[in-house]
């Protein structure tokens, strides 16, 4: 009997725990976790436990973002007409907000850009520009997108007006765009040394161009308080693209994640209150899981299904009533892409059964329909990854051309695999994790067999087996409400933070699983170890039910948490696998 096809790694119990627990003041638990998560030294610990402001690095310290400043101070002090473009998911909807608020209360004359997602695709286009630049644009700033987009940068070059490209993706090796200035975290500048944190996202960028040109324009040493103000909550709109954008929160970004969460119920911002209203989170205090699971949704379904700007608008420029008009209608967005989304991933696993998938030979996944809504196929690709582990190429036809978005596992470049396919693409960009495409459908079937065959060379077969970190094995009886609340402290979690893990061994079934949930797929399992006792609830696992009888022996990688039920609280275990003992198999 096995829950899921899961390897487990267990952090062994550090020597060092007691100790580091004992000057921290905190329990060896919540000490192990931290030692697990490679934190030894007691002032690295606090500063982990109690993120500051100070932690923030300072902004000149990215490269391009001091030239790039500068000319936006001069924008801005000369009235020209700045022209915001943005991309149109989470990331690229925030960092254009966060920028648009910026200059506009700078005094500068600034608008904003949406491509569309499915008419025109990711990224920068000449068209595109070029339509900007016929409407009066003289400055183009672009966020979250760009460091790929060589022909339309010399669109913008060639009529003479400034483009600077802030983004954090990969781009292509010697190849960057002919524009004003670059601003990347990750890009190297000789006799300059590396931005500390490489995985800064498009909002944590564009917060930090933000911060930059306050400073530019007031030739100062330190932000106006009117502007500080105004970037402690925009660290709202930043953690919104933070979280959403799946970067790592460590560092630098868990500060900003932290307090930006914090910032999320207080906002100022008539967007952001609208949109945690329609939401039903008013009042609540807001952590990762809200952010990814419920309000980034939101804010995709916009423009996976429709526009983005709509988005956009409702974070810069509406008024409170049409702000609440436009959350209503991103709710409505969201409900029925996550109808489309079921039944594409439905149509994917066909198409698989069809090629016959097999796991033993098949390292990747590439499928493509005519059928397919190009704003759905990347979060059904995460969807596929997630059941297969298999990095996921899904492609959307129309015509003779594809639109494609492609999700990865652990260890597999997905940026780099692209380009090493690209002959067979019309257009790639994106990072490790997940990236985007376009190829012509001629082109198709060779560059699913040159993918395929990238994945074949460069993944193990242990890649392909999802991995528990687990903590550390308890007891039941170590669990209480005040180590649950203790262990919240390691948050907010996300990638490069995962919620703490235990491993529990010597469990038995102590009564007969409950299948529970309106569609009856989830198990409630009470177990016990010894004298202790405790409800756990497995999501997604109904079908171990007719496997576990009382008194069954087995083994639980589970998160130990808080349910609070019509006022009662106690402790209990989500339960991400379970497995059999060796006296039951």
């Amino acid at each position: 009997m096995q829950g899921r096809s899961q390897r487990w790694s267990v952090a062994p119990e550090h020597p060092a725990a007691a100790d580091l627990a004992g000057r921290l003041k905190v329990s060896p638990i919540l000490a192990q976790a931290l030692l697990s998560r490679g934190l030894a030294e007691p002032d690295e610990c606090r500063s982990f436990l109690q993120p500051n402001l100070k932690s923030l690095h300072e902004p000149h310290l990215i490269p391009g973002i001091l030239r790039a400043a500068e000319r936006i101070a001069v924008a801005i002090r000369e009235k020209q007409r700045v022209i915001i473009y943005g991309d149109y998911d989470v990331d690229g909807i925030t960092a254009t907000t966060i920028l648009w608020h910026a200059i506009k209360l700078l005094g500068g004359n600034v608008c904003y850009y949406i491509p569309h997602r499915v008419d025109e695709g990711y990224g920068l286009n000449s068209a595109a520009i070029a339509q900007i630049i016929e409407q009066g644009a003289q400055l183009i700033i672009t966020v979250d997108c760009g460091i790929t987009a060589i022909e339309p940068a010399q669109v913008a070059a060639d009529r003479g007006v400034d483009l600077i490209i802030t983004d954090h993706h990969h781009w292509h090796e010697g190849h960057l765009p002919n524009c004003h200035s670059v601003v990347h975290p990750r890009l190297p500048v000789e006799g300059q040394a590396a931005y500390p944190n490489p995985h800064l996202c498009g909002a944590g960028v564009a917060f930090k161009l933000a911060w930059q040109t306050a400073l530019a324009h007031n030739g100062q040493s330190r932000v106006s308080a009117e502007f500080r103000e105004f970037l402690i909550d925009a660290m709202a709109l930043a953690a919104l693209g933070t979280i959403a954008d799946v970067v790592p929160l460590v560092g630098e970004n868990r500060v900003l994640a932290h307090f930006g969460l914090t910032g999320l119920r207080a906002s100022k911002l008539t967007g952001i209150r609208a949109l945690i209203a329609s939401a039903s989170l008013s009042g609540l205090k807001l952590d990762s899981y809200d952010v990814g699971f419920k309000l980034a949704p939101r804010l995709n379904a916009c423009g996976r299904m429709g526009h983005a700007a709509l988005a956009v608008k409702m974070f810069t420029e509406a008024t409170p009533e049409e702000a609440a008009e436009i959350a209503a209608y991103l709710e409505t967005q969201n409900r029925a892409r996550q109808s489309l989304e079921r039944d594409i991933v439905s149509q994917a696993i066909a198409q698989l059964e069809e090629r016959q998938f097999a796991p033993e030979k098949d390292f990747a996944i590439v499928l493509g329909s005519e059928k397919w809504h190009a704003g759905v196929i990347g979060i059904v690709a995460a969807r596929l990854v997630e059941k297969y582990c298999r990095p996921t190429v899904m492609v959307a036809f129309t015509d003779d051309t594809g639109q494609g978005s492609a999700r990865s596992i652990p260890g597999f470049h997905l940026a780099g695999a692209l380009s090493a396919c690209g002959e067979h693409l019309v257009a790639h960009g994106g990072h490790e994790m997940a990236a985007g495409l376009k190829v012509r459908r001629e082109n198709f079937d060779a560059f699913r067999d040159a993918f395929a065959d990238h994945a074949r060379r460069n993944i193990q077969p242990a890649m392909m087996i999802p991995q528990l970190n687990l903590d550390a094995a308890v007891n039941l009886g170590q669990l209480s409400e005040a180590l649950v609340n203790d262990l919240h402290r390691l948050g907010p979690f996300g990638n490069g933070n995962v919620r703490p893990l235990f491993c529990f061994r010597d469990i038995q079934i102590a009564a007969p699983p409950r299948v529970c949930g309106k569609e009856s797929k989830h198990l409630q399992i009470m177990i016990r170890q010894g004298n202790a006792r405790m409800k756990c609830i497995a999501w997604g696992q109904a079908d171990l039910a007719g496997q576990l009888k009382t008194g069954t022996p087995i083994e639980l990688a589970a998160e130990p948490t808080i349910n609070d039920f019509s006022g009662f609280r106690s402790v209990e275990l989500v339960v991400k696998d379970l497995r059999a003992t060796e006296s039951s198999r």
